[in-house]
Order: C-alpha cells, then sequence, then structure tokens
C-alpha cells in the first residue's frame, strides 16, 4: 500500500502573499505532518513500519505550485446522482474565487462524456453568481453521466485544449479510475495538470476514506421509507414492511438506516449471506417473528442475495460504467414472502417499498453540507499546491490526501465480524446466522 501522494513539481508562489486566508499561519499544513492509518497500539507495542502507513493531511500549503492570475480550472461530476454535489461545486468555486482569485473556472456538463467534443456539450463558465444558491437543490447544476471514458486520450487532447490546470472530479470508484487515468495520461505527455477527486457515493464503499458525502443524507432520507413501513406493519394482523434500499456491493446505507430507526427487525445485506428456505433460513425466522410478535419489518439492500435468484452469469448485462445491472432482489423477496405464506396457510399483509432513487436526487441534510463545503475547500487547496492523483477524504475525523489508486484498490464492505456489525445484529435481534449448516 503507497500513501504517498504526487506532486507536479517544486512550489513557487509564496500563499500568504496571494491568498486571502481568513487564518494566516496557524492554518497552513506541512507534507510532513502526517496521519497514522493504523492508530492503535497492541501488546507488542507500536510497529515503527506503520509510519510508512500514514496519510498526508489536507489543508492549505506554504507555496502554490500555479500562479492563480492565470489557473484555469475545470469541475466534473460523473455517475449517478447523489445528495451535496451542488454543495461541493459551490465550495469549489466560491474557494476558487475568493480565497485563491483564480476567476477562470469550467463546468464540464453530464460527466466525462463532457470532454468529449462528438458529444456535443458544450462547457459552462461558472461564477460565484451562478453556484450562489445551488446547495438548496438536489442534483448537479452540470448533469452527470456513466461511462465516457472509452477512449482517455480524447478526454485529455480537450483539458489541453481549454488550458486547464486543475480537474475537480467529483465521483466514485469509476470516476476515480477514470481520474487516475487521465492524470497518468497527462503525466505522460508533459502536460502539467493537477487531479482532485472529491469522494461521491452514497453506498459509502471508496476505501480509506471514513465516510463519502451524501451518504448521511442517503440513510436520512431511507429512515423515512422504514417508519412507513414500521406503521404499515403494525397497522395490519401479521402485516410485513419490506423496504429496498441501494447498496450494490457494500450495505452500509441499509445498516445505518436501520440502526437510525431501531424498528428494523431483519437487515439484509450483500455482505452477509442468507438462505430463503430451511429451518435456520430467513424465511423460517420470518414465519417465527411474525407468530411472537405479529409484525415484521425488512429492509434489504439491492446487492443482497443476488445468489439466490436464478439466472445465468453470461446473460447478465452492464451499465455504462461496467458495473453488473443487478436482479431485483425487492421483487423477488416480495413474491417469496407471499408463497411462502400461502403455502403455510397463513394470512399476511406486505407492503413493499422502494424509494429507489428519492434518496439520491434530495438536496443534502445539513452536516452533509458541511461536509461537502470542506471537502471543497480542501480539494482546492490540494489543486493550488500542485497535489495531483489524489482523492480527498477524512479518516479518524481528520481531512486527508488518498493516493487515488489506493482508494480503488479494493470496495469497502461491511466486516459481519466488525463492532458495528454487531450492534446492527442487537439493534434488531436477527440471527448471527440465517444460513443452514452444511453437511
Amino acid at each position: 500500500m503507497d500513501f504517498k501522494i504526487k506532486s507536479l513539481g517544486k512550489n513557487k508562489y509564496r500563499a500568504k502573499d496571494i491568498v486571502n486566508f481568513a487564518v494566516k499561519d496557524s492554518y497552513i499544513v506541512s507534507d510532513e505532518k502526517r496521519l497514522l492509518h493504523n492508530i492503535f497500539i497492541d501488546d507488542k507495542g507500536y510497529d515503527p513500519a506503520d509510519m510508512e502507513k500514514s496519510f498526508e493531511l489536507a489543508g492549505p500549503r506554504e507555496k502554490l505550485y500555479f500562479d492563480p492570475a492565470i489557473t484555469r480550472c475545470a469541475i466534473v461530476t460523473c455517475g449517478g446522482l447523489c445528495p451535496g454535489l451542488n454543495d461541493v461545486i459551490r465550495s469549489i468555486v466560491m474557494e476558487s474565487y475568493y480565497r485563491y482569485g483564480v476567476h477562470s473556472i469550467l463546468g464540464i456538463r453530464y460527466g466525462y462524456n463532457g470532454l468529449n467534443p462528438a458529444m456535443g456539450y458544450h462547457p459552462v463558465e461558472l461564477t460565484p453568481e451562478l453556484v450562489e444558491n445551488i446547495h438548496m437543490d438536489g442534483g448537479t447544476i452540470l448533469g452527470s453521466s456513466r461511462g465516457g471514458t472509452d477512449d482517455m486520450e480524447i478526454l485529455v487532447n480537450t483539458l489541453e485544449k481549454l488550458s486547464i490546470n486543475i480537474l475537480y472530479t467529483i465521483g466514485g470508484d469509476g470516476t476515480l479510475k477514470g481520474a487516475h487515468k487521465i492524470s497518468e495520461l497527462a503525466k505522460k505527455r508533459g502536460y502539467d495538470l493537477a487531479v482532485v477527486g472529491i469522494p461521491k457515493t452514497i453506498d459509502n464503499d471508496i476505501s480509506f476514506i471514513q465516510r463519502s458525502f451524501g451518504f448521511e443524507t442517503a440513510f436520512s432520507k431511507a429512515s423515512d421509507s422504514i417508519y412507513a413501513a414500521h406503521a404499515e406493519a403494525k397497522g395490519a394482523p401479521n402485516g410485513i414492511g419490506l423496504v429496498k434500499l441501494m447498496g450494490r456491493q457494500s450495505g452500509f446505507i441499509a445498516a445505518n438506516a436501520a440502526l437510525a430507526m431501531n424498528d428494523v427487525n431483519y437487515v439484509l445485506v450483500p455482505e452477509v449471506p442468507f438462505d430463503l428456505y430451511g429451518d435456520h433460513g430467513f424465511l423460517s425466522c420470518l414465519e417465527k417473528r411474525l407468530l411472537n410478535r405479529g409484525h415484521a419489518v425488512i429492509c434489504v439492500a439491492e446487492g443482497a442475495g443476488q445468489d439466490l435468484i436464478k439466472k445465468e452469469q453470461e446473460k447478465k448485462s452492464h451499465d455504462a460504467s461496467g458495473n453488473i445491472v443487478l436482479d431485483d432482489i425487492g421483487i423477488f423477496l416480495k413474491q417469496a414472502i407471499n408463497k411462502y405464506f400461502k403455502e403455510k396457510k397463513i394470512t399476511i399483509n406486505l407492503k413493499y417499498i422502494d424509494p429507489s432513487y428519492i434518496i439520491r436526487s434530495a438536496p443534502a441534510v445539513p452536516n452533509d453540507s458541511i461536509f461537502c463545503a470542506i471537502l471543497g475547500q480542501y480539494a482546492v487547496h490540494a489543486g493550488m499546491a500542485g497535489k495531483t492523483d489524489l482523492v480527498i477524504g477524512q479518516w479518524n475525523n481528520v481531512f486527508i490526501h488518498i493516493p487515488i489508486e489506493l482508494a480503488i484498490s479494493r470496495r469497502k464492505q461491511i466486516d459481519p465480524n466488525s463492532p458495528f456489525w454487531n450492534s446492527v445484529l442487537e439493534a434488531t435481534g436477527q440471527p448471527v446466522s440465517m444460513v443452514n449448516a452444511q453437511s
């Protein structure tokens, strides 16, 4: 694991002579001051080798690589929508314009596709006046899309033609992979381009990042659906409220929403397999719950139980980002539950709720808005200092720089043996395992 942050070269401009910081010298961050990845000491003491596994702190530097008076920036938002996108755009524009004096900021429309001239999307000039109130709205004023990374040389050609010095890429795993490639191609050309990523995914599944923006809003909005499912379940004999939430490979939204409400009886996530049938299977557990309590609430992440849905792998289709299009576990469970209890001759009242895109298109909740604003500010500090091929993140509540290669090295998922998942089990009362013993 390489924690070293790349730089375009030696910085030439003294920040305090140029930048309009509200706080002066005490605000400057040194490259030598770092944050340990592993902060724990065990009975063997502390391993000095862990010093190499430390993060560079985010924040303004004493010297800048770019002259703000002639610097041109571009912002691109990629992938699916996410709460807080406009907040981050606004923060980057305001920090660039008012603190650093960078007045040339372009917005790339509809993701990486906007850097392909063949698509016909022209960039928009971003000004403080234009972005002043955009944080009040969900979505992104720039538009977004998946894909657009088939020929990265075309994208770098466009950036070079536009004389862009700093590219801010706002997106998830696929976006960061594209940003890393852009950085590599620019370096190979000898093109001084700082590429700075801001982690956007409501699934919260980017490695070495404590949380991504939009995640808190997503599970907060999802809590409304759980509240409704609980009310419906309690309002009818043998009532069942079934809620499907986003979470392709990581079940953080479902788990956190369940913890926030404490009304969920079963949380089904991709990281924890379960059987449908058998003495220890999910349906048997659900039956016992109904017989004992008369109602149940189930929260399932979209990527859970995909192995239970019979469909040949070669028939799976992919979206523009290369993700496998998932089968609908919500509909599958709804049908399986109804069939199971019908065969048992037990009358149930099942209500299925799929908030889907409602939770990702909402404006950010206040705490997420604060987080977005700070991420945008730190992104500008990194870009102006010539840092490149990195993503801004948070670790142990400290803002840091993470090499993009490290952030995309693996998918962050729930550890079924972690205290976090144990908290979910204790809150729901569901069995530790709903898998039948193998003979």
